[in-house]
């Protein structure tokens, strides 16, 4: 009786050994297949979605990219001619100033040679039409640096509802492929369904960057306006008192 229940058991387990090795060996066979899927037939599945989205990646980079090189502070702001500025203030060298703004082409310089231009050498300064020029270029400049960090909201906002839209047309195939197909072959939607998901995700893909990059040089640039304004602001207090500012004096001191 034992030997029948030992032999029983015996087969049980060969049997449940076999079973549980094909069932390994097929799952492991499905996650090569799986694993053997490239980039490249990823985007492929997902359909026409991915020609704009491909196109609003590239754009993104180089957005970035220009954003990256143009807003950096030390090109925007040029604070190494600041020391020079303000001594041509002080000796209300207008022309010379004037000249060194149109050498070095960048925001600070086109904002404060704009206001360098309302002044006159042969009679007394008006200071405020010197401001009026400089509000005036300041606003040009601001709307014209920003395009560019704009275009990234942009793309941040239209990636997503372009990978929705390649979803919706991915789910309409996979309908319309149960309508004439039925139910009975899953691997017939398979296609339709990777659409959906791929365009999905690579519009969240393009997104997320685009929002982040946007906020980051947009509180950049901010950031920048402002101390263009208090530079600007030195310089024009000392062309109109001839005194240098205390942490000027300090510095040559």
């Amino acid at each position: 009786m034992n030997k029948k229940i030992i032999t029983t058991a015996f087969c049980l387990s060969l049997v449940l050994a076999v079973t549980t090795f094909g069932q390994d060996g097929a799952a492991a066979e499905a996650a090569a297949n799986v694993q053997k899927t490239t980039l490249w037939q990823m985007i492929k599945q997902g359909g026409w979605a991915m020609w704009p989205l491909g196109l609003m990646s590239m754009a993104m980079v180089y957005f970035i990219v220009q954003n990256a090189l143009g807003l950096r502070e030390k090109v925007l702001l040029r604070p190494d001619l600041i020391p020079e500025f303000i001594q041509m203030m002080k000796d209300k060298k207008i022309v010379e100033a004037h000249s060194l703004c149109k050498e070095n082409e960048t925001l600070f310089t086109y904002v404060f040679s704009a206001g360098l231009e309302r002044c006159s050498t042969t009679r007394e300064i008006n200071l405020n039409k010197v401001k009026e020029a400089i509000d005036e270029a300041s606003t040009e400049e601001i709307t014209s640096y920003m395009k560019p960090i704009d275009y990234l909201s942009i793309i941040g906002a239209t990636a997503p509802m372009l990978g929705l839209l390649g979803t919706v047309s991915g789910m309409i195939k996979a309908f319309q492929t149960i309508g004439s197909q039925g139910m009975g072959k899953p691997e017939a939607l398979a296609g339709n369904i990777g659409e959906a998901l791929v365009t999905t995700a690579t519009g969240l893909l393009i997104a997320i960057p685009s929002m982040l990059a946007y906020y980051y040089f947009r509180n950049s640039f901010i950031k920048s306006t402002a101390t263009l304004g208090r530079n600007i602001g030195g310089l024009l207090d000392t062309l109109e008192t001839g005194e240098l500012p205390l942490g000027f004096q300090g510095g040559e001191e």
